[in-house]
């Protein structure tokens, strides 16, 4: 599976970011996409995720504020990130649980996008 994420950036205090990752490959079903992200010095952390089900998580830092969403017919997780702070800024990086085809067999795996870095100035 490649996970390839859009939308990152730069953004005052207070604005608004909205990301994207689209999953594409031998994709028998994804089961959960999510976001995490990895601020300087710090551990990757989630920020939200999604079941197939619809089913969401989010971290509390970001309750209230960001909003994660998928379209399932376009393998493809969403992010709406709004009053953005700068403990915000970070690399984001897309993440799938998903089954792929391998051959004759299917197989789970987790799979990471590449990051993308969104930084907040106050």
């Amino acid at each position: 599976v490649q996970l390839q994420a859009y939308g990152g950036g730069l953004v005052q205090a207070g604005g608004s970011l909205r990301l994207s990752c689209e999953a594409s490959g031998r994709i028998f079903r994804i089961h959960r996409m999510g976001w995490y992200r990895q601020a300087p010095g710090k551990q990757r952390e989630l920020v939200a995720a999604i079941t197939s089900g619809g089913g969401t998580n989010y971290a509390d830092s970001v309750k209230d504020r960001f909003a994660v969403s998928r379209d399932n017919a376009k393998n493809t997780v969403y992010l709406q990130m709004n009053s953005l702070k700068p403990e915000d800024t970070a690399v984001y990086y897309c993440n799938a649980l998903a089954t792929v085809y391998k051959g004759t067999y299917i197989e789970s795996d987790d799979y990471w996008g590449q990051g993308t870095q969104v930084t907040v100035s106050s």
